[in-house]
Parts: structure tokens; sequence; C-alpha cells
């Protein structure tokens, strides 16, 4: 099926969280695409009901999805990963649960570059470590990191947490910029939990370099977490990975229990996307970038006054709607007034109170409802 093909009446059919949250709302805020599953997936899933495999994870699959991952990496960015370095996992956040209980300090903070994705402004309170939010520079074209900022709040053993690409701004970082946080790490001693789990979203002639590649110290006090679940929709099936180095790799045995609900249709889905799923993905690629660029066009025209610094990355699109002067919470106003549910940006730091994400991982006559309906509610003030 083509991706403009797909009606929001289907959606809505369908019954999923993006579309039944807020009742009869556009669904706009959670990080899900709608476009379905690649083909090899689909076939991977059917296979597997077919074959009656719904027990637990298995050492053969979990093995191959050690392989799919190493060489899906290397294939894409050149990075060589041992694949007994890598741990399966429910999901990106169990990775950060893990790398706060087990890899620091009890009294070690969690610094955030800020708009950050939402989790990570509470998770790091629930494992009772203190966070220091850092807000981004903006500059017309582009976002930057405050080194400055970072460099003077980080204390001895602290915990960055890195986003590639950056959740919800779409930045993919350079590798000259992730070597300077990798040597203000390291001055400081301390520790990197690197999100890469929308890596294999990027727009065209964007490139994507992991940070464990930038050099050795980036390497060795970095735990990486990846998944499939973004770049080809399968965050329901619960499978992500995490890669470690050497030396933490020595200690996984604490924290074995913590990985144990990875899902075993995840697993699977996993493999079929990293070893099959790359020409799905350059599609899906275009698609995105062509939206985006419609996005612009629709934001001058339907809500001038709209800042969105362009994506490198990802289908989430950060808004700042301060010239618009609406009262209250701009996705509160856009939920009642436009029947359009996006993220509130203020979930995402203090930097975002004025500020909404909205997905555009969506198909392009569905994209531009949903921001004319944004645009006939400013008006209709």
């Amino acid at each position: 099926m083509r991706f403009d093909d797909i009606t929001a009446e289907q959606l809505f059919a369908l019954g999923g969280s993006k579309w039944s949250r807020f009742g009869d709302a556009y669904g706009a805020f959670v990080a899900e695409m709608d476009f379905g599953l690649a083909e090899p997936i689909r076939a991977a899933l059917h296979k597997m009901v077919d074959d009656g495999l719904s027990g637990y994870i298995s050492p053969v699959w979990d093995q191959k999805l050690r392989e799919a991952t190493t060489a899906f990496v290397e294939r894409r960015y050149g990075w060589t990963v041992d694949p007994g370095n890598v741990l399966a996992s429910p999901d990106v956040l169990t990775g950060l649960m893990v790398t706060m209980e087990h890899h620091i300090k009890p009294d070690a903070r969690v610094i955030l570059p800020t708009p950050a994705y939402m989790p990570f402004m509470f998770l790091p309170g629930k494992a009772n470590h203190d966070l220091v939010q850092v807000p981004m520079i903006r500059t017309e074209n582009e976002w930057l990191l405050d080194f400055d900022a970072i460099d003077e709040v980080f204390q001895d053993g602290d915990l960055f947490i890195l986003c590639n690409p950056h959740n919800p701004i779409g930045k993919v970082y350079t590798r000259d910029e992730m070597q300077r946080l990798s040597e203000i790490v390291d001055k400081h001693h301390g520790r990197v939990f690197n999100d890469e789990i929308h890596a294999p979203l990027t727009m065209p002639g964007v490139e994507f370099v992991p940070y464990p590649m930038v050099n050795e110290v980036a390497a060795g006090h970095t735990l990486t977490a990846m998944s499939a679940s973004k770049a080809w929709n399968l965050a329901g099936y619960k499978c992500a990975q995490l890669v470690l180095n050497d030396e933490d790799l020595s200690h996984s045995h604490k924290f074995a229990f913590d990985l144990h609900g990875t899902a075993t249709p995840g697993m699977l889905s996993n493999i079929a996307a990293f070893n099959e799923g790359e020409e799905w993905l350059a599609g899906v690629n275009d698609y995105l970038a062509a939206n985006q660029q419609r996005l612009i066009e629709l934001l001058a025209e339907e809500l001038p006054g709209a800042v969105f610094v362009p994506n490198q990355g990802t289908y989430l699109a950060w808004l700042d709607l301060e010239a618009l002067e609406l009262e209250g919470k701009p996705s509160d106003f856009f939920l009642e007034k436009a029947r359009v549910a996006l993220t509130d940006g203020g979930a995402c730091g203090d930097i975002g109170k004025h500020s909404v994400r909205l997905n555009f991982g969506t198909p392009r006559p569905v994209m531009e409802e949903m921001v004319r309906r944004m645009g006939e509610a400013v008006r209709s003030r």
C-alpha cells in the first residue's frame, strides 16, 4: 500500500493508542508511525504464529539478534561491535534504569540537555538521582549543545543522557560535537547513556555517527541503547538492544533479571528488520523528508509565527508557538479547539512551555489535515 492511501478513518478504526487515547482527535503525540509493517517483518511474524512460537526467548534467537544487530550497525555506520557485547532488553528505558542502578554512584546526578524525551525528565527521580536540566541553544537553522554550561554543572561521576537523533528536536550530532562532549565527560569521570533508538531515521544526506565510534574514551564511558522499534514501528513488541563495553559486560549478571521482559515477537521482528528491512526503511526516510518539506510550507500558510528548525532525523517536529500567544498550554488548546493531540512541550523541560511536539510520521493528507485544523483553531480564537 502507498502511504498516501492510508486514511484517518482507517487509523481510527484500527484502535491503536495514537488514534484512540483522545477519542476523535487526530493522533500526533506518541512516537509511532502510521505506515504499517515492512513485508519481511510481517512475514516473520506470520511464520512465528504458524510455527506456534509463543514461548520464552531462546538462546538461538538471542544469538541471531546479536548477529543481526552487529551486522546492521557495521553495514550502516561502519561500527564494529562484538555480538557478545549486545544484550536484549525490553526497551530503551529499561537500559536507562539499568545504567542508573548499576553503572553510576548513588549520589551521581543526571545531566539532561533540554528539550528532552519526556521520561528522561522523571525517571532519574524515580531512581533517586537528581536531574540537572541544561537548555540547548537554538539558532535560526540548528540546535547546539551548551558545552560551557554542561562543563560547569558536571560533577565527578555524573551521568549525561545523549539522545541521537535528539527526540524531540530532530538534531543529529556531528562527530566534532560528540568529540567535545566526550572530553567534558572524561574530564569529570562521568558516564553517558546513549539513546540511539531513532538512528536509522535520518534525512537524506545526513551522516549518522554512533557516539562510541567517536574515540576510545567515548566508547569506554558509554552504554548505548538502540532498537528497530522506531524505524520499523515495532514499539509494542518490546525488544531493544544494549551495547555494553567489556568492563560493563563483565558485571552484566547483576542486572540480568531487569532485562527479562523482552518478548518473542519483538526479538523475531527486530531480527527481520535489521536483516531484511533496509529497502523499506529507505522508502520511509524519503517519504518523511517530503513530509517535512510539506510541513514547512503548511506552517507558513496556516501557523505564521510558529518556529520550526527542520529536522536532521526522526519524524518528530518541535514547534515553538510562543509568538501565537495562545492561552494555557498549546497542546491543550489544539486538543480542545482543533481535535489534534500533540505532546506538551512543557513535559520536555522548562524550555518547552510554549512548544509542542508534532509527529509527522503519518500519511501526507492526514498531516495536512492536522495542520489545517490547527491553523483554523488559531484564526477562530
